[in-house]
């Protein structure tokens, strides 16, 4: 199963990076491909930027795809939408399973991506089967809720994505 890890935070190598990647590895994945949107610089502003045109066509070509920003404004963060803006409305995501996670300082916006990341993806024809994940980001890891996430959801996300589950 290929896995992508997208994370639209301004800083590189985030605590949301950190995230992204543990979630990866719960999901099954040991060297998942990895886009850092901060690190695509001017070329999110230009299209036919080769280097974000690769990073589109990488993440459209994986299994599943985990999405994933620190809250600002109640939502994702712009570095995020400029990124995601260059996936075709309708079949930019077809056939990958897309899992939006959130990082965030308190509970007050918990379903951020709920509400605003996972409609986009849906948009974009992602397939969600799983619901989104909110996490604290002053909760050391591995934060409980997020393996009560991975236990519940990781057997739903890879069968989505035509892996065999074992029971």
């Amino acid at each position: 199963m290929s896995i992508s890890v997208v994370v639209g935070n301004p800083k590189p190598r985030s605590r949301t990076w950190d995230a992204a990647h543990r979630l990866a590895e719960g999901l099954g994945s040991s060297a998942a491909t990895a886009i850092d949107v901060v690190d695509l610089g001017p070329g999110l502003l230009t299209w036919g930027d080769p280097t974000v045109d690769d990073a589109v066509a990488a993440v459209a070509a994986s299994d599943v795809v985990v999405v994933a920003s620190p809250t600002y404004k109640a939502t994702y963060t712009g570095l995020l939408k400029l990124f995601l803006d260059r996936f075709a409305t309708g079949t930019g995501l077809e056939g990958v399973v897309a899992v939006p996670l959130q990082l965030g300082g308190g509970p007050g916006h918990a379903l951020s991506p709920e509400l605003h990341l996972k409609p986009l993806l849906v948009e974009l024809g992602a397939t969600v089967p799983a619901p989104a994940l909110y996490l604290i980001d002053s909760v050391p890891a591995p934060d409980p809720v997020e393996q009560v996430w991975l236990e519940r959801w990781s057997p739903v996300i890879r069968a989505a994505a035509g892996q065999e589950v074992s029971t």
